[in-house]
């Protein structure tokens, strides 16, 4: 079908009672859009911490669509991608379409409710009011892209076509293809599918012609030389498919796909085109911090960009069905996705969230996630849920479990099927005993008696992988108990990370670990924060709105646990200075194993001078030697012994502190961070400096405070505000300060640690882009960058 963007020219409302009239207050608005982000943030909202404290709320959009007298009797439709929640669509005050859960794709046919040749006004309504629903930030409104879709009456389905690599060789790989179609009348004589296989550049491989007869079509196609698609090759081609009516074009579907094999077992792991390998894997949310959930191509790309950039090969979707952006990006970049549905079924974890619709819509959102992301090489594995509570005891959860596998085969049957398995977090959160994050489950001699029910045979019989949160302690016991059993670490701590991973190398049938997170979120505020009095609980209360667990901050600045991440994938080499500030020496530190030890790179503490400090070394090597102002401290053994930390109490002094790594004796590796002066400017980075001219491309740009040298000055807070001239707008400016009450849509905000983030996007002009900075004292900073 013909698809065409439909973001633009849009109005807003959030008006409560939109059906009866059009007379509410409206504002133009283009997609996508995330209604809450720009809501000031409050203790007293009832989405809590777990909502980062944003209020909830009705988001009306409305658009005049004009429908020529030429497209009666075709195929029109609205594609969302994404409305959270609850979403009503109408067209012309006919409401045609229901949509709960907020993050499924869904397909809305508008064609017999349209007037041809006049205006035709579509409304939107996304409905949020009902809080808390979720344990994470959600956003409002039209978050996604939408798309109109126009076809002949004879037309081939949405998300109809189906890519399967049966047979995978680079020297002859075999492509099947079913495709559905649509037609009021049933197949046409005369029509005929034509499916073609396109390389990167365009050019025809392998097609095939086949007369409908049936509007269900299988189709295969031999492809010579082909080049597998892989994380280190993400090789990818297109899948043309043309319906042919008396010789015509009368629709055509443009597939992107990959050809790739996955295969595991617990003797040899996971294996990608035959070669074994482990997941490198993180967890990440759906939001884009300071973008709150507004789904950008660029945002989700970057997220992807930073990943691997850190030594992630793969990322779990939790605890939903991602944007579609998400995955192209993983496709052409090279990123293995758990693609998931659901963070409960039946039993719920909040009070309005997705338990109350599970019965009567989990099969139309499972379709939904499945047919419309089993063409994507970089999708491994659906999830059918997160820490179900339904494994814990319910009688029927078995059940549920091999209902949702069975219906996901019936969909995909190329992929592997995997759930979550909790830890023992509901005893802990209502015990508040913390321990019990460590403790092994018990093991009883009869596997059918676990008292951790959901770790047995019946409930996880079905999962062709079994996903265990945060219990490396059951990976070796259940290996014994369950030999055929094939296990991912579905969530783990960062603070644990070296036993998580050394274990996950050490068991072939452990295929993967995903870090608990791979970037920071909003919402479930505090889960990893740092308390200085010992104290230790889940969560932090109001402002505290980030949950301060991912490897990279909101911002996608690299916090100290990515850094010691880099050195156990062996992303670096480098020793890593790790420094406490002085005034927090002899606190009571106490922070979940979801946090990390309140250290930053940085020597510079005004004031501090002569006071003792802690510094941590993260380090491979066999033994570290730190210097300060060239006086050696000592050395100390480190490396795998010591889990890659070892730690020096010495003395502030400004000036240079080193951290040399010695193996055999010799040196291999030196790092060093020097005392700032004063701040003497600003310093802004682009992530890019040409963007596309069309709306909606976006740039991230990092604002410092520097030195006189360059040395990024990360004590104080200084105010910085920015402007946006030419041929872009600013619409977000924020950093990862997670107690800051300050809006992330403005154009004014305080720097974190010397920094923060904007984020700018194209207009839908093409020309230069001047972003300019001030803050008081220093110099006004600008830089250029060009949307072409």
């Amino acid at each position: 079908m013909n698809k065409q963007s439909f973001d633009l020219g849009w109005e807003y409302s959030e008006a409560t009672e939109m059906m009866a009239g059009w007379s509410a207050q409206w504002q133009p608005v283009d997609l996508p859009h995330d209604a809450m982000i720009s809501k000031p943030r409050s203790a007293s909202n009832p989405s809590g911490g777990a909502g980062a404290y944003f209020p909830g709320g009705v988001a009306n959009y409305r658009k005049k669509l004009h429908v020529p007298e030429e497209w009666r009797g075709r195929s029109v439709q609205l594609e969302f991608e994404g409305v959270y929640m609850n979403a009503e669509v109408s067209v012309n005050n006919q409401l045609l379409r229901l949509q709960p859960y907020g993050y499924t794709s869904f397909v809305v046919d508008i064609a017999p409710y349209l007037n041809y040749g006049q205006e035709n006004d579509v409304l939107v309504t996304a409905n949020n009011t009902a809080q808390p629903n979720s344990r994470w930030y959600t956003g409002t409104g039209i978050y996604r892209h939408v798309w109109l879709r126009t076809g002949g009456s004879l037309h081939i389905q949405p998300w109809g076509v189906f890519v399967t690599t049966p047979v995978v060789d680079p020297t002859a790989s075999v492509v099947h293809v079913s495709t559905e179609l649509a037609s009021p009348s049933g197949p046409v004589d005369g029509a005929v599918l034509r499916t073609t296989v396109l390389d990167p550049a365009g050019s025809p491989m392998a097609w095939v012609e086949t007369p409908l007869r049936t509007l269900c079509v299988q189709q295969t196609l031999l492809l010579k030389k082909a080049r597998l698609w892989s994380v280190e090759e993400p090789n990818l081609y297109t899948l043309l498919s043309e319906v042919l009516v008396n010789g015509g074009v009368a629709d055509t579907e443009r597939t992107p796909f990959g050809i790739r094999s996955i295969a595991i077992d617990p003797q040899n792991g996971f294996r990608l085109n035959g070669i074994p390998m482990k997941l490198k894997g993180g967890c990440i949310h759906h939001d884009h911090g300071l973008l709150g959930a507004a789904s950008y191509d660029r945002a989700e790309e970057r997220k992807v960009e930073l990943l691997r950039s850190a030594g992630f090969n793969a990322l779990r979707s939790a605890h939903n069905p991602p944007a579609p952006a998400l995955l192209d990006a993983c496709d052409r970049l090279g990123m293995l996705v758990i693609n998931e549905t659901f963070d409960c079924w039946r039993i719920g974890k909040s009070p309005n969230d997705y338990h109350v619709y599970f019965e009567d819509w989990w099969q139309r959102d499972t379709a939904a996630l499945v047919k419309r992301d089993r063409n994507h090489p970089s999708v491994i594995m659906w999830s059918i849920g997160n820490e179900i509570l339904e494994g814990l005891g319910a009688i029927d959860g078995a059940t549920w479990c091999k209902r949702q596998a069975d219906y996901v085969r019936s969909l995909d049957n190329t992929r592997f099927v995997t759930s979550a398995i909790p830890f023992n977090f509901l005893e802990m959160q209502a015990t508040g005993d913390f321990s019990l994050m460590f403790k092994t489950p018990p093991v009883p001699e009869d596997p059918q008696e676990d008292s951790w029910g959901i770790l047995t045979s019946d409930f996880s019989q079905p999962l062709d992988v079994v996903g265990y949160n945060y219990m490396p302690q059951r990976y070796e016991v259940d290996r014994t108990r369950f030999p055929n059993r094939v296990i991912a670490g579905t969530e783990t701590w960062p603070h644990m990370a070296y036993t998580f991973w050394k274990e996950t190398e050490r068991l072939p049938h452990v295929i993967g670990d995903f870090v608990w997170t791979a970037l920071d979120y909003l919402g479930e505020a505090g889960i990893g924060a740092v308390n200085l009095e010992g104290q230790l609980g889940f969560g932090a209360p109001y402002p505290y709105h980030l949950a301060s667990c991912g490897d990279f901050d909101i911002c996608g600045f690299k916090r100290p646990q990515s850094y010691y991440r880099d050195l156990l994938w062996r992303v670096r080499t480098a020793p890593f200075i790790a420094v406490l500030d002085p005034q927090h020496f002899g606190k009571l530190v106490a922070f979940s194993p979801w946090g990390w030890e309140p250290v930053i790179d940085n020597w510079t503490f005004p004031g501090e001078e002569g006071k003792p400090t802690q510094v941590d070394i993260y380090a491979v090597d066999d033994e570290v030697e730190v210097l300060i102002n060239g006086v050696s401290l000592g050395r100390k053994p480190a490396g795998p012994a010591y889990h890659n930390k070892v730690t020096f109490d010495v003395t502030y002094e400004p000036g240079v502190i080193e951290a040399v790594g010695y193996t055999a004796g010799r040196e291999t590796g030196r790092t060093r961070l020097v005392t700032a002066a004063r701040p003497a400017s600003l310093r802004l980075t682009a992530d890019r400096t040409m963007l596309n001219a069309a709306y909606g491309d976006i740039a991230f740009v990092t604002v410092e405070v520097v030195d006189a040298d360059g040395v990024l000055v990360q004590h104080g807070e200084p105010a910085i505000s920015l402007e946006v001239t030419g041929a872009a707008q600013l619409i977000a400016v924020g950093a990862a300060n997670p107690l800051s009450e300050e809006l992330y849509v403005n154009s004014e905000r305080k720097a974190y640690h010397g920094r923060l983030l904007a984020v700018v996007r194209t207009t839908g002009n093409a020309g230069e882009i001047t972003i300019e900075a001030q803050s008081e004292g220093l110099p006004t900073a600008q830089i250029q960058i060009r949307a072409g």
